[in-house]
């Protein structure tokens, strides 16, 4: 892809400068809008500063007939031709002032839009090494550069309209205690009572880091008469969906929101502990948790929150149906929804590094039915 897949602004030339920049509210991704004066590109990066997703938003003097190599060549952004080009004398260069970029709600793929119509995305799914650019306005025939926005704004506008409000509805004062009751509520039904509640334990992990991360607490669901161990969820982490997840499931919705939760015996404030480190994961790694995830713990062994002195456990299960492993009958907390999507929880269930390495190489399911076999249980104790 050329150019278009470099890292800063110096290695595709002194005279590129900066029309506008934006880091996405997770903190994870950056966009950068620039020019030369005679083409606009923009650049979407990673926290190493590295270029995941790109696209050629315009040209600002005549088209040339065929693609300009010199410029490729030279490690600068592409003239594309006439014929890939709405406005082939060129257009006027951008005015940062009337930009409004509006990022996904998953923080992975962001649009901009110039005097509020949509002038280029790149989603989630752009990949520079594989030669997929974003979508821009003003190119009208795909090429390694831009395909053609045109042919996708039927599912990017919508989609753009969804962000702008998830975004004020984050921003609004009241939004998050009638998203928090509506947890709350469903977890009442489902497991009973609630106990202690821990506020906004995400940010316990990653300080220093910019960006807003989703507001998760947990909620304590102590041993009842029909059940003899404490339920420990996440609340928060449905409010948005994963990133991701449309790279490799055809409908998200099944797939998107999720919430945590851990079956255990233990002193809650120690179970409870695990929550930090992956309530923001996904939004801080630009991943999903999908069901038979092995998740590794980013520390050592014996500072795992679950552990004990028999046992040292690296990691992690996610688990969405623990009949699958021993233990006794769960708790269905299916019948949640937001925005029309079903929330999944996933079941917690510590593991070595040992089976975090077999699942790896084997598969999850594999290693589910090998912890079934074991008698291994899914409430941790």
């Amino acid at each position: 892809m050329s150019v278009l897949r470099r890292g800063s602004a110096s290695s595709r030339g002194s005279t590129a400068t900066v029309v506008h920049a934006a880091a996405s509210p997770y903190g994870s991704r950056r966009l950068t809008i620039e020019t030369d004066g005679d083409v606009t590109a923009a650049y979407l990066k990673d926290a190493r500063d590295s270029v995941v997703g790109a696209v050629w938003v315009g040209n600002h003097r005549k088209a040339p007939p065929e693609l300009d190599q010199s410029r490729l060549d030279a490690g600068r952004a592409p003239l594309l031709p006439e014929s890939h080009v709405r406005q082939p004398a060129g257009r006027k260069a951008l005015d940062a002032e009337g930009l409004e970029v509006v990022w996904f709600e998953e923080g992975d793929g962001v649009a901009v839009l110039e005097a509020g119509d949509p002038l280029f995305v790149i989603p989630g799914w752009s990949d520079m090494g594989r030669g997929i650019p974003g979508y821009a306005r003003d190119a009208t025939r795909q090429s390694p550069f831009a395909f053609p926005l045109d042919e996708e704004i039927e599912d990017f506008g919508p989609r753009i309209d969804r962000a702008r409000e998830h975004w004020k509805m984050c921003r609004a004062d009241d939004s998050w205690a009638e998203f928090q009751q509506s947890v709350l509520g469903h977890l009442l039904q489902r497991l009973g009572p609630g106990g202690h509640y821990w506020h906004d334990v995400g940010r316990q992990l990653g300080s220093g880091r910019t960006g807003v991360a989703p507001t998760v607490g947990v909620s304590e669901r102590p041993a009842r008469g029909d059940r003899e161990f404490t339920v420990l969820s996440t609340v928060g982490m449905c409010r948005q969906r994963m990133p991701t997840v449309e790279l490799y499931e055809d409908d998200v919705a099944p797939y998107g929101r999720i919430e945590l939760a851990v079956a255990s015996t233990l002193p809650s404030q120690r179970a409870g502990s695990i929550f930090p480190w992956l309530a923001q994961y996904p939004w801080r790694s630009v991943t999903w948790f999908a069901p038979g995830d092995v998740v590794k713990w980013y520390h050592e062994a014996r500072t795992f929150p679950l552990g004990n002195d028999e046992v040292k456990w690296e990691g992690v299960l996610l688990l969405d149906d623990p009949s699958r492993m021993a233990g006794p009958e769960a708790p269905g907390l299916t019948g949640l929804t937001l925005n029309g999507d079903p929330v999944r929880w996933l079941w917690l269930v510590p593991i070595t590094g040992e089976e975090h390495r077999y699942a790896k190489n084997e598969g999850s399911d594999a290693l589910i039915r090998r912890l079934a076999q074991q008698g291994r249980s899914w409430v941790v104790s």
